[in-house]
């Protein structure tokens, strides 16, 4: 695939569903560089954050949370270019911390993950750039437990503002999941991911 520009995958799925430990397999077995999409959220003080109808916290999983526009620019920059800068975002602080630099060789595929991914599908299409989207999933209640652990490891929120998030997406998660895939996202487990995009499989031409 030397020289193509149809080289970004991108992972969505619902929060928890497994994307970064699938995006850091397919790091790790091909040297793939990894986007993590969820580092272009908003600032906690951004005015254009949108807040939660009930919860009365900023909504960090509606899709205006995050700028969509940057993401996408940077990931074709990425493409073009071989290198692009990506901010690092805090969690905990809800803000931009400073930013790293990514490098993609002519020969790898870039790895876009988060939970707005399948948000960029259709520009990433229209500016030649997409490989193939993918939205993982792996039934709520594995993905509600799987998210809950991580988030109080990594202590990203409250540990009642985690319970609340996350019993909301679980309940949610039906409806996030028919959004990706009409936005263009093709439902799947990590495995059958990793069986599909393998260098020596059809999939990648």
């Amino acid at each position: 695939m030397p020289g193509s520009r149809e080289r970004v995958m991108v992972l969505a799925g619902p929060s928890g569903s497994g994307k970064s430990r699938l995006a850091g397999r397919l790091h790790s077995a091909y040297g793939w560089p990894i986007v993590r999409l969820d580092d272009f959220y908003r600032d906690g003080d951004d005015p254009d954050l949108p807040k939660h109808d009930t919860l009365g916290i900023p909504d960090w999983d509606d899709p205006r949370s995050w700028h969509q526009e940057s993401a996408v620019r940077a990931l074709v920059e990425l493409v073009d270019n071989g290198c692009a800068q990506i901010p690092e975002y805090d969690l905990a602080t809800s803000r931009a911390t400073g930013s790293h630099e990514v490098l993609a060789a002519r020969e790898h595929l870039i790895v876009a993950e988060g939970i707005f991914a399948a948000e960029a599908i259709n520009d990433l299409r229209d500016a030649g750039v997409l490989h193939s989207a993918w939205c993982i999933t792996q039934g709520r209640t594995v993905t509600f437990v799987r998210r809950l652990v991580r988030d109080l490891a990594e202590r990203r929120k409250s540990p009642r503002v985690l319970v609340q998030r996350g019993w909301a997406l679980r309940a949610a998660e039906p409806e996030v999941v028919a959004r990706q895939v009409a936005l263009g996202a093709t439902c799947a487990r990590p495995s059958d991911v990793e069986a599909l995009v393998a260098p020596r499989s059809p999939a990648l031409g």
